[in-house]
Order: C-alpha cells, then sequence, then structure tokens
C-alpha cells in the first residue's frame, strides 16, 4: 500500500508493507493530525490502537515508517531523536515498522510542531 503524508510545508509519500497494522491504519485513512517533533523524528495521533508486533523495533533507519503502539501514532524519524546514541534513529519505545518514505526522509525537516498532518491512500 502507498500513502501520502502532506503538511502546509510538504509532502512525501510512503509504501508500507502488508502488516496487521497496515491493515488496521488503512481502514482509518484519510485522517488529519497534529504532527509533533521530537528531535529529528515527527509523530502524530491516528486514531489506531494496536498491539505491539513480535518484530517491533526500537533503533530503525532513518526513513522508516513505524506505529508507536504506546501512542496510537505514526512515527516517522529522518534522524537522531533525544535519546540516540550518535547517529542512530532511536524511537521512545519499541514500534511497528509498517514500510518506508520514498525518496529523501530529511522532507520531513520542514514540519513544524503543531502542523496540520493529512494521511491518504495515494491514487496509484
Amino acid at each position: 500500500m502507498q500513502i501520502r503524508i502532506s503538511w502546509p510545508a510538504g509532502r512525501l509519500t510512503a509504501t508500507l508493507d502488508d502488516t496487521p497494522t497496515e491493515r488496521a491504519l488503512a481502514r482509518e485513512l484519510p485522517l488529519v493530525s497534529s504532527a509533533r517533533t521530537w528531535g529529528e523524528e515527527v509523530y502524530f495521533d491516528t486514531g489506531v490502537s494496536v498491539p505491539r508486533e513480535t518484530d517491533a523495533r526500537q533503533v530503525v533507519d532513518p526513513g522508516t515508517v513505524a506505529f508507536w503502539t504506546d501512542g496510537d501514532a505514526l512515527a516517522l524519524p529522518y534522524g537522531p531523536t533525544p535519546i540516540s546514541h550518535g547517529d542512530k534513529c532511536r524511537l521512545a519505545s519499541p514500534c511497528n515498522v509498517l514500510g518506508r518514505v520514498d525518496g529523501d526522509p530529511r522532507r520531513l525537516a520542514s514540519v513544524r510542531d503543531g502542523d496540520p498532518v493529512r494521511v491518504e491512500l495515494t491514487d496509484g
């Protein structure tokens, strides 16, 4: 599945794998939320509540699309967070991995805390 994530200063697409979390998220799209930033990570509430999957990870690559089960939020890291060691993307707690941002995840740097964010399925 491919999704589009839009905010006032930009947008990007991401390709998601077929997982239980991805299917739960797809049922709620489109959704609009308010962006939060935490170091070089953007996250926002989805209204979706799912359990942590067995392959959940706390340290991920930049551009990973993750689902933070503790906060019912999509987490989009593009660099280090306040709890990172070095330049690794360390999430607040283990998250379900959904897929990857298409292209350069550093485009997320233009998201500001409080920005409206829209997530929807792409047309293609």
